[in-house]
């Protein structure tokens, strides 16, 4: 929430890198924004990247319907192809629940984008 009470917007940018596409996210991920952030999840995997990575290291907060969405990114892709960047407020959530042992979490966007990509099966 900002300083006067409103909740912050989610502002959303894709990009590609290679085979990756990555997500990055700023501002607050709740009930109200989580279908935005489900969209642009969708529009990201629409033509079936090698690697998904979601950058949240700028999003202030992350409730538990941000949570559903990763869950429903991981388990549209194979394992380990969906790799998150995780700010403090982000990373809490995930490790309280457990999802950090689903989930690939990382530091920084180079860190995520260092990990050896998996083969796809021919």
């Amino acid at each position: 929430m900002s300083a006067d009470g409103k909740a912050k917007s989610l502002e959303t940018d894709v990009r590609s890198v290679d085979s990756t596409r990555i997500l990055s996210l700023t501002g607050e991920i709740d009930m109200a924004s989580a279908p935005q952030f489900q969209a642009a999840v969708d529009e990201a995997l629409r033509d079936q990247p090698n690697t998904l990575v979601v950058d949240l290291s700028l999003v202030e907060f992350f409730g538990s319907a941000g949570l559903s969405v990763l869950l429903v990114a991981a388990e549209a892709l194979p394992s380990g192809q969906l790799r998150v960047v995780a700010s403090p407020p982000v990373r809490r959530p995930i490790e309280v629940t457990g999802l950090d042992k689903l989930l690939s979490v990382h530091n920084t966007v180079d860190d995520a984008l260092s990990v050896e990509e998996p083969r796809r099966p021919a």
